[in-house]
């Protein structure tokens, strides 16, 4: 029951930020917007870690998995990518290096700002 609960948040969210990318005329995917309404959520403490952390956990162990449809499908276009692979696999690891760098940029931030409040979760 514990992780039904749990997932019921996680999809409580999804499902908000569902409704948010339908309702504002921004760019921005329905997922992340989401991942942004948790992470205020976890963050302003209104949603203990503890009401998501397992069901969090298993998804994370589940991520490698659901991958596996979207590579595969890449078979199905590799007449199209095949004179541009170069080109596609240039820019995927430069966008992987920038949204690393940026995530480790964005880590150290709010690792610092936590240790300047005092807190040590």
């Amino acid at each position: 029951m514990r992780y039904l609960r749990q997932f019921l948040w996680i999809t409580g969210f999804t499902l908000a930020g569902e409704v948010l990318h339908a309702a504002l005329p921004l760019p921005i995917p329905a997922a992340v917007w989401g991942l942004v309404l948790l992470f205020l959520a976890l963050e302003s403490g209104r949603l203990p870690l503890a009401s998501v952390a397992d069901c969090g956990q298993f998804l994370l162990g589940l991520m490698p998995l659901l991958f596996i449809a979207p590579a595969v499908g890449l078979v199905d276009i590799w007449p199209m990518l095949a004179s541009v692979w170069p080109a596609v696999l240039g820019i995927v690891v430069l966008s992987t290096a920038v949204v690393f760098a940026v995530a480790g940029k964005v880590t150290q931030a709010l690792l610092g700002r936590r240790e300047q409040e005092g807190g040590d979760d």
